[in-house]
């Protein structure tokens, strides 16, 4: 969240300060940071709550038990993915050693691309953190699409 005001913080306030004639050089540059963080983060979050992209309908068409082998097929391959996206964002964070912003030269750019590893990380961490739960969804034939819409229902019923 804090990201997010941020980022809406600095596009107001720069889009003010254009109006005026007075234009930050840094802005289009920072912002473009800015948006890449709260996207990888805000990811992080959507894992934790399981609520990214999925197909859970597909899934649960699948009989048991090989529903639970294609579920954990799947989870592997996403955790696989993250952990080479953040081996190969570590790898880039050392190329980039000594390297600044342009238009703000005491900004290192590993600080702003710190984001593709802990980012990638986080996004482990947390399909690990929300995976038991996940599991036990599936095995039980619950679609999460399917609680979510039901849920959403229930409170649009209520007054």
């Amino acid at each position: 969240m804090l990201l997010m005001v941020v980022l809406t913080t600095v596009v107001i306030v720069a889009v003010i300060f254009r109006k005026l004639d007075a234009s930050f050089s840094w802005y289009d540059e920072v912002a473009s940071i800015l948006l890449s963080w709260v996207t990888y983060y805000g990811a992080s979050l959507a894992a934790l709550k399981r609520k990214h992209i999925g197909f859970d309908s597909v899934l649960l068409a699948i009989p048991m038990p090989l529903r639970l082998w294609a579920m954990a097929l799947s989870e592997a391959l996403v955790i696989g993915f993250f952990i080479v996206l953040a081996w190969a964002g570590w790898e880039v964070l050392q190329v980039l050693e000594g390297d600044t912003l342009v238009s703000l030269t005491w900004v290192p750019v590993q600080f702003t691309q710190s984001v593709i590893p802990i980012g990638a990380v986080l996004f482990v961490i947390c399909e690990l953190l929300s995976l038991p739960g996940y599991w036990a969804s599936v095995a039980n034939a619950h679609s999460l699409e399917h609680e979510a819409m039901v849920a959403e229902i229930g409170e649009a019923k209520d007054p």
